[in-house]
């Protein structure tokens, strides 16, 4: 399996661990978003803690505001980390 394959394996995984815990299994609530956040990117995005924070992300991220977050949108997450970060390192070459 490629690297690019793995991790996309592991993104899925990853979002299917938290989604369903409180009701429908393809989406994630606020609390699971907030669990899969602080266990998966620890303090990449920030302190989940502060509520404010959060509520902004889970907003952002809630493009059919339906009070969930789908891996369609989990997906537009995962990008913009992984561009931040992307420019993180070019700048440190």
């Amino acid at each position: 399996m490629s690297d690019i394959q793995q991790a996309m394996t592991l993104l899925i995984t990853s979002f299917d661990r938290y989604s369903g815990k409180e009701g429908d299994r393809h989406t994630l609530s606020k609390t699971e978003l907030k669990e899969l956040l602080e266990n998966e990117f620890g303090d990449v995005l920030g302190k989940t803690s502060d509520k404010e924070a959060l509520d902004r992300i889970f907003k952002d991220l809630d493009t059919n505001q339906d009070n969930s977050v789908d891996f369609h949108e989990f997906v537009r997450l995962i990008c913009c980390c992984t561009q931040m970060c992307h420019e993180y390192f070019i700048s440190k070459r």
